[in-house]
């Protein structure tokens, strides 16, 4: 996950997440550590500029030992993903398990599935995933906090902070500032009005941590409030980023109108 989700396209040898085509591979770069996206050259529905890859593609790519069932099981991803992206969670979560059928590595870096587990209300399913994400990538701040979000609702919000995850220092900002905010407790509003001003990207993402944050302290009415803002706000409505679909699914799952 990232802040924000626009990308520049390289087309140079990957080194991290990549995953190969049979006849070329490429990477599109976000400006976040360690999340890396493929380009399937098939025929599938338009392209989803969010989607996750494994580590094992790279020596796939070199090798050209791409099979075909690593070549389903990422199709099986980005159909995941596109079903997330339309409000279907259910059938998300069935797309990202097929895919761990095919490919099995895949599960370390599922990042999206531990989204819908989550507002599927599977939390324990959904901390699992998380926390093997965080063990592949230890600088991974994002999915630090959603374990706790789904921790939060196993066991309260104090002993989840007791099983924090710790992760390495986030290069941005607003991230850093949501990372000790549910680490240590704190004032969401604090947060959204540090980055109020700022770039569209941050005061969505603060808006939406921040009613990420009252959802784990059973305040549903100020959850409301800041992720109805996060979807309409500038960035929430106009950016293709996986965060801003999952603004809005938030809201149709917990019946909030935008």
């Amino acid at each position: 996950m990232a802040v924000p989700r626009s990308m520049t396209t390289v087309t140079s040898t990957p080194f991290h997440h990549p995953s190969s085509s049979p006849h070329s591979f490429s990477t599109s770069i976000l400006p976040k550590p360690s999340h890396f996206l493929h380009t399937i050259t098939i025929s599938t529905p338009p392209r989803n500029p969010k989607f996750s890859t494994s580590v094992s593609g790279i020596w796939d790519a070199i090798t050209g030992g791409v099979s075909d069932s690593s070549r389903q099981a990422l199709i099986a991803i980005r159909r995941g993903m596109i079903l997330f992206r339309q409000g279907d969670v259910a059938g998300s979560v069935a797309e990202f398990d097929h895919a761990i059928q095919l490919d099995p590595r895949q599960k370390a870096y599922l990042w999206q599935r531990g989204l819908s587990l989550y507002y599927l209300d599977r939390f324990e399913e959904g901390a699992e995933q998380f926390r093997i994400d965080v063990a592949q990538n230890p600088n991974d701040t994002e999915e630090s906090i959603w374990c706790f979000l789904c921790e939060a609702q196993l066991y309260g919000s104090a002993e989840a902070r007791k099983r924090f995850l710790e992760v390495g220092r986030d290069p941005r900002p607003v991230m850093r500032e949501a990372y000790n905010m549910f680490k240590y407790g704190g004032d969401p509003e604090k947060l959204v009005d540090m980055f109020s001003k700022g770039r569209e990207s941050e005061y969505f993402y603060a808006s939406l941590y921040a009613g990420l944050y009252y959802e784990s302290q059973n305040e549903a009415d100020k959850a409301k409030v800041h992720m109805v803002a996060s979807c309409k706000s500038s960035y929430g409505l106009r950016s293709d980023d996986y965060m801003a679909s999952l603004a809005k699914v938030h809201c149709m799952c917990r019946n909030w109108e935008l």
